[in-house]
């Protein structure tokens, strides 16, 4: 009798239990092999492995040198300079860029016309798709001195004159190209979320409401948000714990000798150290310290959510 019931539940694996199956072992080798066999190299922010010839030699047989490099780089000014950068900047792209998708995914879900509707969010969309390699050259030639548009146009308003053109590619104005470039580039692919979080709420809601004889306005503020607020607690919570986590292709395509006091950042300063100075060591110690504040980071931030609004990460 055991048997048989035993025979019963026992059920063969059809053609879609196997594509399941491969698809998933696929994913699973990848991120062993791509972000948890990676993690090794960690080892050569504790070992001699600055200008190293050799690093996988260095990574087996290096000397130790316990937390010399992480006390090095706590008292590096240049550190501290680059530390700052991407503080300030993490800081203010949380306060601009991570609102503006959501503002204008509730702005595109007033647009009654669909057409019109989709045109705007594939136009909007379009420039993620292009490397910030070709963008970041776009921007540069658009804000050049002399055969830009951008000082002609603020000619316009009287803040540049023909004479004395803005160099928006200088130190002075970096972090606001970045930020708006940023911006313009990430709006519209941020939105899709937040449109397809938008595009499940009840319509029962909005007519009930309209009964009622509410505004727009209201409807966005009493009615929308509310409903997409967990999918913005999660984005929120993911953006905190990258304040420390800059796109290296957006500051290495725009970073130059003038500006470079202004738009170093972790990501850049690293990469430098590591190909350009070969303080292979030094930048895996600088590296390992950015994601552990980054992993406390998300942590408290996850904490304090859970217990302020009860959503939260995990």
């Amino acid at each position: 009798m055991e048997n048989r019931l035993f025979q019963k539940k026992r059920k063969k694996w059809n053609a879609r239990n196997w594509t399941v199956f491969v698809v998933a072992t696929f994913g699973l080798v990848y991120i062993l092999l791509f972000h948890y066999v990676p993690m090794v190299g960690l080892l050569l922010g504790f070992k001699d492995a600055d200008y190293s010839p050799n690093l996988l030699g260095t990574l087996l047989f290096g000397e130790w040198v316990g937390f010399e490099h992480f006390t090095a780089f706590l008292q590096d000014v240049n550190f501290w300079n680059v530390m700052s950068n991407t503080l300030i900047v993490n800081l203010i792209m949380l306060l601009l860029n991570f609102p503006a998708p959501i503002l204008f995914a509730l702005l595109l879900n007033e647009v009654k016309h669909k057409s019109y509707k989709k045109g705007i969010h594939v136009v909007t969309t379009f420039p993620q798709f292009i490397s910030w390699a070709i963008y970041g050259g776009i921007i540069i030639a658009l804000t050049d001195q002399t055969t830009g548009i951008m000082n002609p146009l603020l000619e316009l308003v009287g803040l540049s004159s023909e004479e004395n053109p803005i160099y928006l590619m200088g130190a002075d104005y970096i972090w606001a190209v970045i930020i708006l470039s940023s911006i313009l580039k990430g709006v519209g692919w941020g939105a899709i979320v937040y449109m397809a979080a938008i595009a499940s709420i009840d319509v029962q809601l909005y007519e009930a409401a309209e009964l009622d004889g509410i505004t727009r306005w209201q409807k966005a503020i009493y009615i929308t948000l509310p409903s997409i607020a967990s999918t913005i607690t999660v984005f929120l919570l993911l953006n905190i714990g990258r304040l420390l986590s800059n796109s290296f292709e957006q500051f290495n395509s725009l970073q130059n000798s003038v500006n470079l006091s202004r738009s170093e950042v972790l990501a850049t300063y690293i990469y430098n150290l590591s190909f350009s100075a070969q303080r292979f060591g030094y930048a895996t110690a600088i590296g390992f310290f950015n994601s552990c504040i980054s992993l406390i980071l998300l942590i408290v931030s996850n904490f304090i959510s859970k217990k302020t609004t009860g959503r939260g990460l995990f």
